[in-house]
């Protein structure tokens, strides 16, 4: 499992694409996927979305990371930090950060390589430089 991870609008998707060789096209959209194309695709963008979606439709999130070990341990996971700034008055909008924020733990234990992009930049946190 690959992580790529940084704020809104960094330029994580091209990241993504020229460090792991891919085309945009083989990016799911977390926003609008359907929920179990995250065990059969290469990758997918919007990782945070796909964690609201789910939350939304009352499911449980909570196995998300070792399915995703299971069933697809190469898929490269974009997401946007959305832990930072002012926490959100709303109870559901606060439980959507938190375990947005948690399973983005669990997902960069569990990732080979864990990138975080800032200004178009990609930066190594984890893994092995070639």
């Amino acid at each position: 499992m690959k992580f790529v991870i940084g704020g809104a609008f960094q330029g994580k998707c091209a990241e993504a694409c020229r460090r792991y060789h891919m085309e945009l096209e083989e990016i799911i959209d977390g926003a609008d996927c359907g929920f179990e194309e995250i065990f059969s695709c290469a990758g997918i963008r919007n990782f945070h979305e796909f964690i609201r979606r789910k939350l939304e439709a009352h499911e449980s999130v909570d196995q998300l990371c070792s399915e995703l070990l299971a069933k697809n341990p190469q898929i490269v996971i974009v997401s946007t930090e959305i832990g930072y700034g002012i926490v959100p008055m709303e109870p559901k909008q606060r439980d959507w950060r938190e375990k947005t924020g948690r399973i983005s733990c669990e997902i960069a234990k569990a990732s080979d390589e864990v990138i975080r992009v800032v200004a178009g930049i990609g930066t190594m946190i984890k893994g092995e430089v070639a």
